[in-house]
């Protein structure tokens, strides 16, 4: 089973970009797509019906802004959008889908670069996030956690680190979290298999940074440790454009 995750900021715009070609080209199980940018009213019959998938979207609040959505060849026992908690829902970041092996919980992470505010938010998202897993996997779930998670865990995971240290995404604070993820019993798919190996996932649109590889790895599949026996293999598809991001992909058994 393939499951691929990709921040396309914004979905109808992809469309005309080759993210059909995309789908037929590689073929994934499952896709989960972050900054969907989209609301119930305008999603279109290209956005909604892609051929062979049943789709699933979860929207923000306010207008052209974050929305997850997830497209799957395998019906799904059950779909929830969010977590229960409205500051976080409302934006539209979190759409959870369970399967008969495990859950899928495709999320949009906030950014914390406006202020000193969102930050905060950012944090207080993570923590939740964190707490729900934590309740699922002690009920034995197997968890699969993809998305944007909006920062860069190790200095391998971004081009100019020093440059970087006093930015959102790359603070200590936010590494941190996902130290403490980790902690808390959940696997980095794509560095525990590439150790060494430096690939990015999201790139500027300012200065030619994709061009010259001056990138961030921000995008994940993260799974709990419960999983790992399943996973057969993860890669970041550099070579698919379309978004300042590229995306990633992680291959299971079960």
């Amino acid at each position: 089973m393939n499951i691929h995750s990709w921040n396309v900021n914004g979905l109808r715009a992809i469309m005309g970009k080759g993210f059909l070609d995309y789908i037929e080209e590689y073929n994934p199980d499952i896709l989960c797509i972050q900054e969907t940018k989209l609301q119930e009213g305008n999603l279109t019959e290209e956005t909604r019906n892609i051929k062979d998938y049943y789709s699933y979207f979860s929207h923000a609040e306010k207008k052209g802004y974050s929305g997850v959505a997830t497209y799957t060849k395998i019906k799904p026992i059950s779909v929830k959008q969010g977590i229960g908690i409205e500051e976080f829902d409302n934006e539209g970041r979190i759409l959870i889908t369970e399967f008969e092996t495990f859950t899928l919980l495709n999320i949009y992470f906030p950014n914390g670069q406006k202020d000193e505010e969102r930050l905060n938010y950012k944090l207080k998202f993570y923590d939740a996030i964190l707490d729900y897993c934590n309740s699922e996997v002690d009920k034995g779930k197997k968890l699969l956690i993809c998305g944007d998670y909006n920062t860069a865990h190790k200095e391998i995971d971004i081009k100019n680190a020093k440059a970087n240290e006093k930015t959102s995404g790359f603070l200590p604070i936010e590494r941190a979290w996902i130290d403490k993820f980790i902690e808390n019993g959940y696997t980095d798919v794509f560095r525990s298999l590439h150790k060494e190996e430096i690939k990015y996932s999201w790139w500027s649109y300012r200065f030619k940074a994709r061009e010259r590889n001056t990138g961030w790895r921000i995008d994940y599949h993260f799974v709990s440790n419960n999983m790992m026996d399943n996973v057969e293999g993860a890669d970041i598809l550099n070579e698919v454009y379309g978004s300042d991001h590229c995306p990633i992909r992680v291959k299971l058994s079960f």
